[in-house]
């Protein structure tokens, strides 16, 4: 049995337990040291390490941006704040608001290019201007951004429009609007200028027609390569921002690609090649019942309430 001596409990004597708690402490004291150097060592690399370079690049010259307007610089839809201040001015009456402002919102919301769709979608935005002069809708489109646009710009996006240009570089709107339309806002935020639709006139009368189709999805993509052409920007340096996952194909050309106030498939394609994101709405409410903010908050509200609300003022 002698043996099995080391399993019965033996009294220690207090110098042996002193003993015993003086190297304890000691392994404990090394651990614990050990432990803190490794932590300072991962502080160091921390702060010698490179730091992720400041975006966007001060005096990057062959850089530029390119914003979407709807519902990523301005809340709600360019078209209708305009068409709201042309019908307010008598340009035309309730009843082709009404119908216009249909035709945008199930576009917005199916958000696909059907050609009949879009043919009819023409035919009635480019009705209202047709026979009226450039230099008049130019005139007008100033009086209607401050009435009903000046306040709806996102100012989260209109500081990553300023961050751009204090680096120096160009800022352009992208945008389906009227390029008239687009360059007044452009010019009142001091960005470089925009792309848009362009609406055909002669001897500075809008004759009722297109050059070209409306500035929309891939037809972006297209401005946005000319121009880079034609400015030798480097597409790999330049950044995009949108809301719309029409406006990937723009996104894409990028190196530098932003989903902004992103409708659910756009956020689904930015999160799946690790876009940045950035959301300025409170709550996110239409991101949360899956339609597309603009469809949500633009379209209805710039389109069809603007009509509502007016007939229900002049009762």
């Amino acid at each position: 049995m002698a043996a099995l001596g080391w399993l019965t409990p033996r009294r220690r004597s207090s110098t042996a337990r002193s003993v015993l708690a003086g190297e304890a402490a000691a392994e404990a004291a090394r651990k614990t040291s050990q432990q803190f150097e490794a932590d300072a060592r991962a502080r160091t690399e921390a702060d010698t390490a490179p730091a992720e370079p400041d975006f966007p690049v001060a005096g990057d010259v062959s850089a530029a941006a390119f914003f979407d307007l709807d519902n990523t610089v301005m809340q709600g839809a360019a078209i209708f704040h305009f068409g709201r201040g042309l019908y307010k001015r008598k340009f035309f009456q309730r009843r082709e608001l009404a119908r216009f402002a249909w035709q945008q919102t199930w576009f917005r919301i199916a958000g696909v290019e059907d050609p009949e769709h879009m043919q009819d979608v023409r035919e009635s935005a480019l009705s209202i201007v047709k026979g009226h002069r450039v230099s008049e809708l130019m005139s007008i489109g100033e009086e209607i951004y401050d009435e009903y646009m000046a306040d709806r710009i996102w100012p989260g996006t209109r500081a990553l429009a300023q961050a751009h240009l204090d680096a120096g570089q160009k800022v352009w709107l992208v945008t389906a609007a009227p390029v008239e339309t687009a360059t007044i806002i452009a010019r009142r935020l001091g960005l470089t200028g925009a792309l848009g639709t362009v609406a055909e006139s002669v001897d500075g009368v809008y004759t009722g027609r297109l050059v070209g189709e409306p500035l929309h999805g891939p037809a972006k993509a297209e401005a946005v390569r000319a121009l880079a052409s034609a400015e030798n920007l480097d597409l790999a340096r330049c950044a995009a921002y949108s809301d719309s996952h029409n406006d990937i194909p723009m996104l894409s050309l990028v190196g530098h690609p932003y989903a902004i106030n992103p409708d659910t498939k756009l956020r689904k394609h930015a999160r799946e090649r690790d876009w940045r994101l950035r959301d300025y709405r409170t709550g996110r409410k239409a991101a949360k019942v899956g339609i597309p903010a603009a469809a949500g908050v633009g379209a209805l509200a710039g389109g069809t309430a603007a009509a509502v609300a007016l007939h229900r003022r002049r009762r």
